[in-house]
């Protein structure tokens, strides 16, 4: 089967399976992993922050990070489409206690003049603002990227105020591919990143969360108090390692494999798409048909051997990964054609 659901879908390489198998390993929550201690330094780096620290998931990262920025009871300004508003059952208010103030993005970048505006000034009547919150790449935009620019000029506003800035990075790499930087230079304005080894970069489980010494120490904390302490855990770090070796340098292939799916869909009749959000990994449009829904097109391509899943009666997402291959891209071109055509 060809499964365009995520890039969460893949499997882990016979490179990372070795790896895991070989790994040398020790009590985490002691420091004592070497291997996981190996990736911490490595995502430290590539982001330019000065410590990292392994969670089980973004979600857990994204958490962590809210929890080591503010105090309950205050405000988190963050994207309407965010993926820590809209896929992270609520944990910013059950567990970090915080109100959301979503704000409507532009390809899910926020206007710097919206956030200064959203930052209330000191009143009794009203919480303060404890964080804001970027994604990069945005997964309800389609995978759009924000530019180091457009980072920098939020965190300015922020930064001015008082406000740490933290960036929900899980793709990261692929919106630094499609600029043409590093990942470090987007995260430098930020306070804090996270980053996903589980979804482009094809590792099995885990995430990183990247900051200055004093906030990866209370996020360390708080993920103990999560339950997110874990032994020896290099076995997950193992794989993350060889993700970041080998799997880096192959990002801009699944660009181009949802450039192409792009490419086939815009022809198509009643499809609506708009190629300015196609810049990574994401395929994100819309079916506007009388014949079919898009949970119903999405039960034809299973016929294909293709899994793909709705979002809504139109909407329909498509991710590309190291698990389709070009040949099984075009094989996806050709039966979206059959099936839509």
């Amino acid at each position: 089967m060809i499964d365009l659901r995520s890039d969460v879908k893949t499997l882990p390489t016979d490179l990372m399976r070795r790896a895991i198998f070989e790994a040398e390993l020790g009590d985490d929550v002691a420091g004592e992993d070497p291997t996981v201690n190996a990736l911490e330094a490595r995502a430290a780096e590539l982001m330019g922050k000065d410590a990292a620290l392994l969670v089980t998931s973004g979600t857990q990262g994204n958490l962590v990070s809210m929890l080591a920025h503010t105090q309950p009871g205050q405000k988190i300004i963050l994207e309407q489409d965010a993926h820590m508003f809209y896929y992270e059952s609520g944990g910013l208010a059950r567990l970090a206690g915080l109100m959301a103030h979503p704000l409507r993005g532009h390809y899910g970048a926020l206007d710097p003049d919206d956030v200064e505006a959203a930052i209330w000034p000191p009143s009794v009547h009203s919480p303060s603002t404890g964080l804001v919150a970027l994604e990069n790449t945005h997964n309800r935009a389609g995978g759009t990227c924000l530019s180091v620019e457009q980072t920098a000029a939020v965190c300015e506003v922020a930064h001015r105020h008082g406000v740490p800035v933290h960036i929900d990075g899980a793709r990261i790499f692929n919106a630094a591919v499609a600029l043409g930087v590093e990942a470090r230079e987007l995260a430098a304005p930020a306070d804090s990143i996270t980053f996903c080894l589980s979804k482009s970069l094809g590792a099995p489980v885990g995430s990183l969360v990247c900051g200055d010494t004093d906030f990866i120490n209370r996020a360390r904390q708080f993920r103990k108090i999560l339950g997110g302490g874990m032994r020896q855990a290099g076995i997950i770090a193992a794989a993350g390692l060889v993700a970041l070796e080998y799997e880096l340098p192959r990002l801009p292939e699944d660009h181009e494999k949802a450039r192409r799916v792009a490419a086939a869909l815009n022809d198509l009749p009643g499809v609506k798409l708009d190629m300015a959000t196609v810049q990574t990994n994401m395929v994100l449009f819309e079916l506007r048909r009388d014949d079919m829904t898009a949970p119903e097109f999405c039960q034809r391509l299973a016929d294909y051997e293709i899994k793909a899943a709705a979002q809504s009666e139109v909407r329909v997402r498509f991710v590309t990964h190291r698990d389709i291959s070009f040949d099984e891209t075009d094989k996806v071109c050709a039966a979206l054609r059959e099936v839509l055509g």
